[in-house]
């Protein structure tokens, strides 16, 4: 992105820099022309437009310039992670956790163990940045450093997105001004097509296809999770994804996760599932609220896969007969993998 003075017109700036309309907004201005130049445009400002912006043509010109500026600095901010460390604090006995694991992009790891084991203080740590403040004196190091105090509510929220098990919105706009908005703020060059793709992407993990004109409120558990999936996979710069039991969202989770990490994205999923379990590169097992064992998936478990998965399919087909009304019929082979 450069500043105004590259752009013949501003319809260049807005396909560049859809936020920029924002300034006009904000000073009070009327909307520019598409096929106006900046340097036109501020030279044919009445007097009155002048007054209510209180500033000359040439102040106002210059405050678009540096607004302009601050917009290109925040889309080539994103924050890159080479490497995110995570080292033992201790269980909820006391008892030293002995860990020291580190992930790199692409890195897929699910965290395995009994309810009420770890599983989501253990994402809460990696959410927060700990740094031996958390109730299990665990720290986390990014690129091999702490976060430093000051910026840590800040830095978590640009390198980590996080999936709850519950998601429901509250905001009174359609799912298409959401996307539109989201994918904007981004500076995406093509924001409407890629808020086009959000949806469709996550109605093929949503069970109940929903459109751009379906209110956010109006949306299902299931429904809201799927397109956060999406939205996470693709419109988010986040290169920390967090992901809490989506086996509960009522989705395709296959599907969800192989989203989420085809980005090169460092995912870490809290999971009761088998089939999520192994398709993970690493598994932590957890008891007590540590972590007591650090997994890797041999290639033996990645061969059960294709065998889980048929298995998966097979009771997958079974509830969407029983959601339709349908008769359930069972086979020698049902009773035989059951």
């Amino acid at each position: 992105m450069t500043d105004a003075t590259h752009h013949p017109t501003f319809a260049a700036i807005w396909q560049d820099a859809p936020p920029a309309r924002d300034f006009f907004a904000v000073q009070g201005l009327p909307a520019p022309r598409p096929d106006q130049t900046p340097a036109a445009y501020f030279a044919a400002l009445p007097a009155e437009s002048l007054a209510e912006a209180a500033g000359s043509a040439t102040d106002l010109s210059a405050r678009f310039e540096a607004f302009l500026a601050a917009l290109a600095r925040i889309s080539s901010d994103a924050p890159a992670v080479d490497s995110l460390t995570v080292r033992g604090g201790h269980g909820k006995d006391g008892r030293p956790e002995v860990l020291d694991l580190t992930l790199v992009p692409g890195d897929v790891v699910a965290l395995a163990g009994p309810t009420g084991s770890g599983k989501s203080r253990f994402l809460a740590d990696v959410e927060w940045l700990a740094d031996a403040d958390t109730p299990t004196g665990r720290r986390v190091f990014v690129n091999g450093q702490p976060a430093d105090a000051s910026r840590r509510l800040a830095a978590s929220g640009r390198l980590i997105a996080q999936l709850s098990q519950n998601m429901h919105f509250v905001m009174d706009l359609s799912v298409g001004e959401f996307l539109l908005a989201h994918a904007e703020s981004r500076l995406l060059a093509d924001a409407a097509a890629a808020a086009a793709e959000v949806t469709a992407l996550a109605n093929e993990l949503a069970g109940e296809p929903f459109s751009t004109d379906t209110p956010l409120t109006s949306l299902s558990g299931g429904q809201s999770r799927a397109l956060m999936i999406a939205d996470v996979a693709r419109l988010c710069a986040s290169p920390i994804v967090l992901v809490d039991e989506i086996e509960n969202a009522g989705i395709d989770r296959r599907k969800a996760i192989s989203l989420l990490t085809g980005h090169g994205k460092i995912v870490l999923m809290a999971t009761h599932d088998p089939l999520l379990a192994l398709t993970a590169g690493r598994r932590l097992v957890f008891a007590a609220g540590a972590v007591a064992a650090v997994i890797e998936t041999s290639p033996a478990e990645k061969t059960s896969l294709a065998a889980l998965a048929a298995a998966d399919a097979r009771l997958s087909a079974l509830r969407d007969d029983l959601r339709l009304g349908r008769h359930l019929h069972f086979t020698r082979e049902t009773h035989d993998h059951a």
